[in-house]
């Protein structure tokens, strides 16, 4: 059974040891052929070690490809519990095409609240799985779109139904906010969200997985750029911090629906740029996978 990485959380709801490890991650692998190949750049090209891939995205089946002749490439599960297709087919948490909405209070209180909700939801955690099984990839992490898992019984099933598909490590998105600079303005609600971050840590420490203490990308979602990240590569935090990214090579048809206002070039320009690299290894960040690995 895996040991965790981080210990009992501190009074600023991240972590903090002694040293500075970064995992460099990307979401939504899978949603579309452009970031499948954005993802590929990036990984074979640039920083990117690890991918979280979308079982039920429409371009699944090729980023699976992708996966299995790119070796080094780390790859978890995306668990899409709001705002993507369901696995299972339709349920009661989807409407009649199988599609999971975007209202995320109304899909909360279906998970917390409702017999069938949570039935439904447990089905389709379990399908996830299943389907990231079947592709025959190496099972490194999992987190959710959104970061739905923040939800206490989304996390609770990624996790219960992930230990019997061998999940080693989860995603807790805790962003500090002192290490994005003087110009970014903390908010109540991302202070709230980093209390409650513990929720997540708790439910992960208790089934012994590992955890990062730091995660980046939430205040820039979509805007991970250069201009910003070779700042913070001089400013990242001691312990575990992860940059999760959503890189494609182009925009589509799909990215112009669901994140008309991200700049996914943008984000593969900055998981490529030499620059960024460098400012790491200036900053003395030792890049690592969820295993603890060093790359």
């Amino acid at each position: 059974m895996a040991k965790p990485l981080v210990s009992k959380p501190e009074a600023n709801a991240c972590m903090n040891t002694e040293s500075r490890r970064l995992i460099v991650s990307a979401d939504d692998f899978g949603l579309s052929e452009a970031v499948n190949e954005g993802i590929e750049i990036a990984h074979r090209d640039g920083l990117l070690s690890t991918a979280s891939l979308m079982v039920a995205g429409d371009a699944a089946a090729d980023a699976m490809a992708r996966a299995r002749r790119l070796p080094d490439l780390r790859v978890g599960l995306h668990l899409v519990a709001i705002e993507g297709q369901a696995t299972n087919g339709a349920s009661a948490i989807t409407d009649p095409s199988g599609w999971i909405g975007s209202d995320q209070l109304g899909l909360g209180i279906r998970y917390f609240f409702t017999r069938s909700g949570r039935a439904a939801l447990a089905r389709e955690v379990q399908a996830q799985y299943r389907a990231f099984a079947r592709s025959g990839l190496t099972l490194d992490h999992a987190n959710a779109h959104k970061h739905m898992h923040l939800h206490p019984t989304v996390g609770r099933m990624l996790i219960e139904t992930g230990a019997e598909y061998g999940l080693p490590a989860i995603r807790i998105p805790c962003e500090p906010p002192a290490p994005l600079g003087p110009d970014h303005k903390d908010t109540a609600g991302a202070a709230i969200l980093r209390l409650w971050t513990r929720v997540l840590r708790a439910q992960a420490h208790r089934a012994r997985l590992r955890t990062n203490d730091h995660c980046f990308g939430l205040a820039w979602s979509g805007h991970m750029t250069s201009d910003r990240l070779l700042p913070l590569a001089a400013n990242l935090p001691p312990g575990l911090s992860e940059l999760y990214f959503h890189p494609a090579a182009r925009r589509d048809a799909v990215i112009d629906r669901l994140m008309p206002d991200y700049d996914h070039v943008g984000e593969l320009a900055a998981l490529t740029n030499p620059q960024l690299r460098s400012a790491l290894d200036h900053a003395g960040v030792q890049q690592v996978t969820w295993d603890g690995s060093h790359i």
